[in-house]
């Protein structure tokens, strides 16, 4: 007889609400749902005004087109697990939706990381940044091999590493999402070979440990270039929240059946989950306090500058056509690599900038480069008659 998933859920509902015989109906759960709203709401408008602070100060389109996709985090973190509170017998989908936006964010960071390489560099040509840096080892645990940065298969590769992500990260979630469907993910159930959960969580600690590695790969490359822009505080705050919401789980996973326990209309599992989901709502608020530093809206800001329309800058944020071009860019390179295509024989030619998308960094390119990072980032060009009227943000 084949194995079945025990439910998450119980077989009765509760049908009370809030409003009971003309009172508030105050109950454990109904207290949480008011403190995880509150927080949800909390974070959602701290957030907004660091967004708005950046919106209004767009001066840097391809740094802060990534930084408003990483501040977007907590928000989209704290409203999705109010609903995961609020519908908690639907708990497993709220969660797997929340997990795939942390793709969007290592993504975004590791795209801002190249911006500001290249920013800081001489002259604002990227290949300045890197052409001085030697062979050496790869971190651990990876030590015994050496690598060189200078050769452009690397760079590709290290871009590929942490963008994969965003392709692998999506694809479990839809694929857990169809299991929960057909009660075949089992994720609050024991671990086994004949529950998808098990395979799922496998092919994501794979995926996310390679870019969790390319990410800590490239920051020791150029770590001397990124001195003065906070680099760690901006990736802490990315990945101190997937931090806690992990290790709370499991925690909260672990208490099963010993501290927490059912309830007529609340399962083990339920209440675990529900901790889980409280827990991020009040850790949020903090998480965008913490980016609205480490993202701050000042280094942006331009004396006498006219403040610029929020509506180009959150169309950029949401667009994600970059991360399709950077990731077809990778594609195609390996595969000319791999059938010998005689554009990438000639890897001399193949600098820093190339590589990594930001080849109109260059100086000597002069207008060149303002019209490739206009195509690259508008749905339409700054000097559109049709939208003169709206401040243009001035490209350093």
């Amino acid at each position: 007889m084949a194995p079945t998933c025990p439910s998450d859920n119980t077989v009765d509902v509760d049908q009370s609400s809030f409003w009971s015989s003309g009172n508030l109906n105050w109950d454990e759960h109904r207290i949480g749902w008011a403190i995880a709203g509150g927080c949800a709401m909390l974070t959602v408008i701290i957030s907004m005004i660091s967004v708005w602070g950046h919106c209004r100060n767009y001066t840097k389109p391809s740094e802060q087109r990534q930084i408003l996709r990483i501040l977007y985090m907590p928000p989209v973190y704290a409203v999705i697990s109010f609903f995961s509170y609020r519908y908690f017998r639907s708990y497993t989908y709220y969660s797997l939706i929340e997990a795939a936006y942390e793709a969007v964010t290592l993504s975004a960071f590791l795209l801002l990381l190249i911006e500001f390489v290249a920013d800081t560099a001489a002259g604002h040509d990227a290949t300045k940044a890197i052409e001085r840096k030697g062979k050496r080892r790869l971190p651990i645990p990876f030590c015994c091999w050496r690598y060189r940065p200078t050769k452009p298969y690397f760079m590709y590769t290290v871009k590929w590493s942490v963008l994969q992500y965003v392709i692998f990260r999506p694809a479990v979630s839809i694929a857990g999402i169809i299991c929960q469907v057909y009660n075949v993910l089992c994720e609050s159930g024991p671990y086994s070979i004949y529950f998808a959960n098990v395979y799922l969580e496998a092919i994501d600690f794979a995926s996310i440990s390679v870019a969790l590695y390319g990410l800590l790969l490239f920051y020791g490359l150029t770590k001397e270039e990124l001195v003065g822009r906070r680099p760690m505080a901006k990736f802490l705050s990315i990945k101190l929240i997937v931090m806690f919401t992990f290790y709370q789980s499991f925690v909260f996973s672990a208490l099963e059946g010993r501290v927490i326990n059912a309830t007529q209309y609340w399962t083990a599992a339920n209440i675990a989950d529900g901790l889980n989901a409280l827990a991020i709502c009040i850790e949020m608020v903090f998480f965008s306090v913490l980016m609205m530093w480490a993202y701050t809206c000042n280094e942006y800001k331009v004396a006498e500058n006219k403040k610029t329309s929020i509506w180009r800058p959150l169309w950029d944020s949401i667009n994600y056509w970059d991360f399709f071009t950077e990731i077809g860019g990778s594609f195609k390179f390996f595969f000319n690599r791999t059938r010998g295509a005689s554009s990438t024989q000639s890897s001399k030619k193949m600098d820093f900038a190339q590589a990594f998308g930001v080849g109109g960094r260059s100086a000597t390119d002069g207008d060149k480069s303002l019209i490739e990072e206009s195509i690259r980032l508008a749905p339409y060009p700054y000097s559109d008659p049709h939208n003169a009227n709206s401040a243009s943000p001035e490209l350093s």
